[in-house]
Formats: C-alpha cells, structure tokens, sequence
C-alpha cells in the first residue's frame, strides 16, 4: 500500500516496471485512450491545479488503471506550496 502512496520508497527492478507499463498500454487501450489524448488531460489538469498551487509539473505521474469493469485516471502531482489568495 505505501509503494503505491510513495513509489519512491521501495526499489524498482526491470521486470517490475515492464510490467506497470504493459499494464497502463493494457489500460489505454481499454479505456480507448490515445496517447495525445492523454498528453491533452495531463496539460488541463496541470494548468487547473497551478491555479491554486505552486508545482512542479515535471515530476507529474499520469497513469491509467482498468479492468473489466472500470478505467481509473490517477495523477500524482507534487505540490511545493499552496499558493496565496488573490
């Protein structure tokens, strides 16, 4: 569960993350999503967010999760600080 929250903590080998990817192309196309159109919402939903908080949009993480059932849209954004009213 932290892994997921902080991917940052555990270590990443080779076969682990071919295989994230090959799940999120999975999720793409599952979902009917191309790669511009991805590229389109991760741009929307960063100059939304900017709006209110200072971040750093290259760090930004898009990823798609689906199954059978559903398609899930997760972006981890970090935030360096919130920005003042006005």
């Amino acid at each position: 569960m932290l892994e997921k929250l902080f991917p940052w903590v555990s270590p990443v080998n080779s076969r682990s993350e071919a295989k994230r990817r090959l799940k999120l192309i999975l999720a793409h196309d599952r979902a009917g999503l191309n790669p511009q159109m991805i590229e389109l919402m991760r741009a929307e939903i960063l100059e939304v967010v900017a709006r209110y908080v200072e971040i750093d949009p290259e760090e930004m993480e898009l990823s798609l999760e689906s199954n059978e059932r559903i398609s899930c849209l997760m972006a981890n954004v970090p935030i360096r600080r919130v920005k003042a009213k006005g």
